[in-house]
């Protein structure tokens, strides 16, 4: 008699044991997907060529906008270091007129100055940046 209680709590246990646990779900198919292409990255942007001009007197008859000063630089840091480019000066100057839209520039001067902070010499163009409508 004793044995009847004890398969009746194991045959309740394991009832309850099969309801606790979820059923299998089916799975959808494992579809392989295609690689998908590889774009290439685009080209950097470079700035659009700038011309220089050296004297006002080249841009007689042609129609322009002035879009303001620009200068470039290049800084000789100690003694030792390589001495200040004028034509680093001049290419940096173009750089930045391009960046404004300009596609030229009329050159007020290029110098080499010294006691500049940080240079012990330096090399400096300025211009004016300008958008030429050429013939």
């Amino acid at each position: 008699m004793r044995a009847l209680p004890l398969c009746l709590s194991a045959l309740l246990l394991a009832g309850c044991s099969l309801t606790q646990h979820p059923q299998p779900t089916p799975t959808a198919p494992v579809v392989k997907e295609e690689p998908k292409p590889v774009k290439p990255k685009p080209a950097p942007v470079r700035p659009a060529p700038v011309k220089l001009y050296k004297d006002a007197e080249a841009l007689v008859g042609s129609p322009f906008r002035d879009l303001g000063e620009v200068s470039g630089e290049s800084c000789q840091g100690d003694q030792n270091d390589a001495p200040p480019s004028l034509a680093t000066a001049r290419k940096r100057m173009l750089t930045r007129a391009s960046y404004m839209k300009a596609n030229a520039v009329l050159l007020h001067q290029c110098q080499i100055i010294s006691g500049v902070p940080g240079c012990f010499q330096q090399a400096i163009c300025q211009g004016s940046a300008l958008n030429v409508k050429f013939k």
